[in-house]
């Protein structure tokens, strides 16, 4: 797979610019523990749950740097994406704040949730054929015929930058209560996320050991790591975190991993579903299976992190709620 893009990575100082930038934007979401967690696990584990940022995922970060970003005559133009959901909400509702018109272009099967949510916040919803459409063809044809500025979910250095202060931000609050990060876990699709929050996390404390995780079948990141050039991961079937599913890393955002993450993970629709659970049962808290990944690498024992003090973020919750019922009610 070529790879023709210049490398990019945001440095503290643009970290701490961005930070800056969105701070009066920005849910600073707080720091949970669990005393379950803990006692399973034998460690302990700081929980940051995005799922209470603005728009309900981690992705507001990445689409409020962007959108501020933006000269008078692209906010004129206004903004187009694509997305299965998250990435559409957060930059609907940060469109709708600034007052700027915007088109999300969405998958046929994206969560009901999410679609009429991304209506909700006042933008327009193309709906596509992931089997006889090409996504990045149909935005870039708008963006040609309305002049509008094109905001990718995950491949892009202002949503990269915007995701490093989730990662900055926690080590931060990890530092401030006494308990550094000697480890962290991300939930990955492509990138987007754990590119940015590693070199967060860096800025702060250079030695955590990160991880990205990925449901079973769609781990494109953990594959790359592996065979240290990017590597598309088989992609059959399906998976019920339909946020993380992109089976190749970005272009921009596996470089960034390669040098950052100690490993890429995987987990099961079974053991994500567990994690959604303990999430509602000892939390109190609504996650998505996207946004619930990294917790279930911890729960299902993918990583060994006794003794050590871990992070991890839930990362959104956005989930109809039919399926979210059906996830919860399920017994262990």
């Amino acid at each position: 797979m070529a790879n023709s893009a210049p490398h990019f990575e945001p440095t503290a100082t643009e970290i701490a610019q961005a930070r800056a930038r969105i701070a009066a934007y920005a849910i600073r979401t707080p720091i949970l523990e669990s005393e379950e967690l803990n006692r399973l696990t034998g460690a302990r584990v700081l929980i940051k749950p995005e799922t209470l940022q603005r728009a309900g995922a981690f992705k507001f970060r990445g689409a409020i740097n962007r959108a501020l970003q933006l000269s008078e005559a692209e906010k004129a133009g206004g903004l187009v994406a694509w997305s299965s959901g998250n990435h559409g909400l957060a930059l609907s509702y940060v469109a709708r704040e600034l007052g700027i018109k915007a088109t999300i272009l969405m998958p046929q099967e994206a969560p009901r949730a999410k679609v009429e949510g991304v209506r909700a916040n006042g933008a327009t919803v193309r709906l596509y054929d992931k089997t006889r459409e090409v996504r990045e063809e149909i935005g870039a044809q708008i963006a040609a015929e309305t002049g509008a500025v094109i905001v990718p979910p995950y491949d892009d250095p202002f949503v990269i930058t915007g995701q490093s202060t989730l990662g900055a931000e926690f080590a931060e609050q990890a530092e401030q209560m006494g308990a550094p990060l000697e480890v962290a876990l991300f939930c990955c699709s492509g990138g987007g996320l754990v590119s940015g929050a590693a070199t967060g996390v860096h800025a702060i404390t250079a030695g955590t050991a990160i991880y990205s995780v990925e449901p079973e079948g769609f781990d494109g990141m953990a594959l790359s790591l592996a065979a240290g050039a990017p590597t598309r991961a088989p992609a059959t079937g399906t998976s019920i975190c339909d946020a993380l599913m992109v089976p190749v890393p970005g272009v921009h955002n596996f470089p960034i991993c390669k040098e950052h993450l100690a490993g890429g993970l995987a987990v099961s629709d079974e053991e994500v579903i567990d994690a959604i659970r303990f999430a509602y049962r000892q939390l109190k808290l609504v996650v998505e299976p996207g946004g619930a990944a990294a917790l279930a690498a911890i729960l299902s024992g993918k990583i060994d992190i006794k003794g050590k003090t871990a992070g991890v973020v839930l990362s959104g919750g956005n989930v109809d709620p039919e399926k979210f019922a059906a996830y919860i009610a399920q017994p262990k």
